[in-house]
């Protein structure tokens, strides 16, 4: 599907990815566009060939539905995300897992606060990895760390090479269903069903206080993504979607036409289109700058789930229901 030219978007050449055992919850583009990840609720990783669609792997190893996935920019790894409560972290060239990441500590610990040894026991709600379903996860742009949230309404930040967490951001008041790094990984957006979106300042020593939160949402927020210039996508159960400039707190535009909620939004890389999948069998294509629906993309989806464009923008993939 080209993706450039508005108004010329069209369904053809479609390849079916159909070895899944369950629903395809998230899907993402290795950065060289060679593989396709896909996230099941059979509990499996899958990965792809992108221009044969055969299929590289399945990897088991979450004892739940896996609910998102994601590359690192740097394309050496890939994490998952699942109601087990744990994110993985696969190498891509071993297809092996290589860490999982629960927050678990033994022992005595640091605490800062009294400057003294404590027992692990105490520290527990503060360091402790996630105790719900966890719904998304985001590396940072250098692939150095890692950032998830989930059920429990907290995000926590990784670091990629030891596992070990390097911060708690407490401040939402339901679950939260995305995240994502800004270009420069300075902040770091967080869409959650309480509404709303809060953008993290991680230069600040005390990362808890979130410094800019973006309202305007009538519901749940379900998906956000930035553009490489800095804007910030949002979608909702509302059925809309917004297109903010998160540095003056400013809504741009408003994108209505869903019939249903949102589910899943992805900029086109040059930042000009953004795709929109809602809980409808139809993908949206948006201009940007006028917030016009360029095209609506039906006929051969069941609900759509996840969609996602190639890093380089000539192809627009979407995962489905069945």
């Amino acid at each position: 599907m080209n993706s450039w030219a508005p108004g010329t978007l069209a369904v053809g050449r479609v390849k079916f990815f159909s070895r899944h055992r369950g629903e395809v919850n998230s899907s993402a583009f290795s950065p060289d566009c060679q593989t396709l990840l896909t996230a099941s609720e059979d509990g499996c990783v899958y990965g792809w060939k992108t221009q044969s669609g055969h299929l590289l792997w399945r990897l088991g190893g979450h004892t739940g539905p896996v609910k998102f996935c994601r590359f690192s920019p740097d394309g050496r790894l890939f994490a998952s995300t699942s109601c087990d409560r744990t994110i993985r972290l696969w190498d891509v060239a071993e297809t092996k897992c290589l860490q999982v990441l629960k927050g678990e500590w033994a022992g005595w610990d640091w605490e800062p606060t009294s400057q003294a040894w404590v027992p692990f026991q105490t520290l527990l709600c503060h360091l402790a990895g996630h105790q719900r379903s966890v719904e998304t996860v985001s590396f940072s742009p250098d692939s150095k760390q890692l950032a998830s949230g989930g059920w429990d309404k907290r995000v926590i930040l990784w670091e990629v090479q030891s596992g070990q967490v390097l911060r708690h951001l407490v401040g939402h008041q339901d679950s939260i269903q995305s995240s994502d790094f800004a270009p420069n990984s300075d902040c770091l957006a967080t869409g959650s069903w309480d509404s709303t979106i809060r953008i993290w300042d991680l230069r600040a020593r005390t990362p808890e206080i979130f410094y800019q939160e973006l309202e305007g949402h009538s519901g749940n927020i379900s998906c956000l993504c930035y553009s490489a210039s800095g804007l910030l996508a949002s979608g909702s159960w509302d059925k809309t979607i917004h297109i903010w400039k998160p540095s003056i707190r400013s809504l741009l535009v408003q994108l209505k036409g869903h019939a249903t909620w949102v589910k899943s939004i992805a900029f086109s890389p040059n930042g000009l289109q953004l795709a929109s999948a809602g809980y409808s069998h139809m993908v949206k294509v948006w201009d940007c700058n006028t917030g016009k629906c360029i095209e609506t993309l039906t006929g051969v989806l069941d609900v759509a789930h996840a969609c996602v464009f190639t890093p380089d923008g000539k192809l627009l993939v979407s995962g489905a229901a069945d």
